[in-house]
Parts: structure tokens; C-alpha cells; sequence
């Protein structure tokens, strides 16, 4: 991503801005210094499910820019709950650029649980590419507002993107077509437009 390390690491460390970056989830309250209630959304074409839970910062190392999030909930009706063990790492690439590297596992249980885990593993790696493009562009515009403070231009003025509001439910089908004209397309050797 076009931004510095730091700017980066920064920004992965605003836990309400993270879960912005996030499709479906919010952030609602913040319990003390490490602990956060919050809640994600998902569609299945006409089932919605929103599970909320707590996320907790469960390890910070700020000289290696590692951040671990431990997240438990369950859905509204509870019928379903879900875990998430998340480790998150900014790394330099040079002066003005860094890659965002995570690795996450997530649990499910009782009813979404049928989906299968193939669907979920799917639809879970489809939400974070989401995720990476909308944490770049938020420390895009991070980097880009830095600059122009630092060059006496006005604070707080977005120069990229912003990422999707907040709360906005996973479209699972959706993300499940888009996987599934992917596939086809490397099938038959056609590539996007």
C-alpha cells in the first residue's frame, strides 16, 4: 500500500477504525483500554445474521508493528456463535510504502455452522481482500493527510477514499458469485474488463 509503516501501524491500532474497514462490522462501545463490544453483519441472499460479541486487543508489539485481536460472539437469535483469532503486522517496504501481512482463524457454531466450512472459508477470504483494500485506502488517506499537514495544508482534509460505512452486511451470495464467475473465467481463459 502507498503508505509509510508508521501510518500504517497507526492506523491498525484504532480499533474503531479497523472494524470501519471491516464489511459489516461496528464498533460500539469500548469497555476499558483492551476490550471493545462490537457487532458484524452478514447476508446469506434473503438470511441475515448479526452476531455481536466483544474483540480484544490480546497482544501489541510495537517494535515488530504485530497486533493480535481475539474476537468471540454470538447471533441475535442464538442459534450460531463465532470465534476469530486475528495477528496483524505492518511491514516497510521502503520510505513511503508498507504491506499489511495478517493471518486469522476463524470458528463457527450451530447454524451457520451448515453453510459448511468451504462456503465460510470462502466468503471469509473474499471479506478480507475487502478488508486489505479498504485498511490501504484509509492509510492511503492517512498518508495523504499527513502530508498535507506537514506541507501547512488543512488538517484533516481526506485525499483517497474512504472505506464503506460502517455496519454495511456481508453479501455472502454476492461474494459467492463473484468467486464462482472468478473460477469460470480461469476455466475458459477470459479475463475481466
Amino acid at each position: 500500500m502507498q503508505a509509510a509503516a508508521e501510518q500504517a501501524w497507526a492506523l491498525l491500532q484504532d480499533i474503531g477504525s479497523v472494524a470501519a474497514c471491516m464489511p459489516g462490522a461496528t464498533i460500539s462501545e469500548r469497555i476499558d483500554e483492551r476490550r471493545y463490544k462490537g457487532a458484524v453483519a452478514v447476508r446469506f441472499g434473503p438470511a441475515n445474521m448479526s452476531f455481536r460479541g466483544e474483540v480484544e486487543i490480546a497482544a501489541i508489539e510495537p517494535s515488530r508493528r504485530t497486533l493480535r485481536l481475539v474476537g468471540r460472539g454470538t447471533d441475535t437469535t442464538g442459534g450460531s456463535g463465532a470465534s476469530m483469532d486475528l495477528t496483524a503486522r505492518v511491514d516497510s517496504v521502503d520510505a513511503s510504502s508498507s504491506m499489511l501481512v495478517g493471518n486469522s482463524e476463524v470458528s463457527l457454531s450451530g447454524k451457520v455452522a451448515a453453510f459448511g466450512a468451504r462456503v465460510a472459508d470462502a466468503v471469509a477470504r473474499e471479506v478480507l481482500k475487502q478488508f486489505a483494500a479498504n485498511f490501504a485506502a484509509a492509510a492511503q488517506a492517512r498518508q495523504a493527510s499527513a502530508a498535507d499537514t506537514a506541507g501547512g495544508g488543512e488538517a484533516g482534509t481526506p485525499a483517497a477514499a474512504a472505506p464503506p460505512p460502517a455496519g454495511t452486511p456481508v453479501n455472502g451470495l454476492a461474494l459467492l458469485w463473484g468467486m464462482a464467475v472468478s473460477w469460470l473465467r480461469s476455466l475458459i481463459g477470459l479475463r475481466g474488463t
